[in-house]
């Protein structure tokens, strides 16, 4: 007797940058998943890409192509623009999670995933999971991520991007303070603080904190630390207390560092059919 095939997944990629190729080649050498297509919004970079009856011309074609997962890999700009209308239509999972700092476009998506999915990859977060659970039950005091990185590796906006120009030959910390304002100054670069203050939910993006620090000298690494404090006195010294430290292989002027590629792919694995709602993956 013969057993029935199990059905692929049809993933569209919106984005086609270093992750997007990384993504859209691991799709097509796995049997468990199907490109849908892909998006990217300079035309030109996708000229080398073979398999054209793929390729995207215009989002707004998107329904057409029957996607069961959309995975944003561009900018912030494109959930702002597309995330409810995806939603509409398929799961919808956020690479660029700091776009949900605007509490309007939080609550908007939060909406709109009333039929399908809303999924946050961890990406560089590490221990999200354990977070999670100390938000559900209300024993999470406090939540700090920090971010070392060398000064090439950081696409920055506002008074940051004038900051980094002070860096000369020692590290310079070049914010420290709520999330929720780093993430417009730093869209590209503290994705895994947005994922952090979505984890830890009943602290959010205002009491999460996040420090970013630009390092000359680490040109073979991104660091990120996550320090958790949980049940007992903060104030004493007396409470539960994590820190873990991430390093990540990365060249100089990389955004991404590559351990995170592979994570993001596993994100998707674990993306679809969840449910209405937010889900970290």
């Amino acid at each position: 007797m013969s057993s029935l095939k199990k059905k692929k997944i049809r993933i569209g990629i919106v984005g086609y940058g270093h992750l997007g190729k990384y993504l859209v080649q691991t799709i097509q050498d796995d049997d468990r998943l199907e490109l849908a297509f892909i998006w990217n919004r300079t035309r030109e970079a996708l000229d080398d890409f073979k398999k054209k009856e793929l390729i995207l011309e215009g989002l707004n074609d998107f329904p057409q192509r029957q996607a069961d997962l959309i995975v944003e890999v561009a900018h912030p700009k494109i959930t702002h623009e597309w995330g409810p209308k995806f939603l509409q239509n398929a799961d919808y999972m956020i690479g660029s999670p700091t776009a949900l700092s605007d509490q309007t476009l939080e609550t908007s998506l939060r909406n709109a995933s009333d039929k399908h999915g809303l999924y946050i990859p961890s990406g560089a977060f590490w221990g999200g999971e354990d977070i999670k659970k100390m938000a559900d039950r209300g024993t999470l005091q406090a939540l700090k991520v920090t971010m070392t990185k060398h000064p090439s590796s950081f696409k920055l906006e506002g008074d940051l991007k004038k900051k980094i120009e002070e860096v000369s030959e020692e590290p310079l910390v070049l914010y420290d303070g709520p999330v929720r304002d780093l993430c417009p100054l730093a869209p590209n670069n503290v994705n895994t603080m947005a994922a952090a203050a979505l984890a830890a939910h009943n602290l959010g993006f205002d009491k999460v904190q996040g420090s970013i620090i630009a390092d000359p000298k680490l040109e073979n690494w991104h660091i990120v630390e996550v320090e958790t404090w949980g049940p007992g006195s903060v104030e004493n010294n007396t409470a539960f207390h994590v820190k873990t430290v991430r390093k990540n292989p990365a060249k100089v002027g990389a955004v991404t560092g590559s351990a995170t590629y592979a994570s993001f792919f596993s994100s998707i694995l674990g993306a679809h059919g969840k449910g209405p709602g937010l889900h970290l993956c």
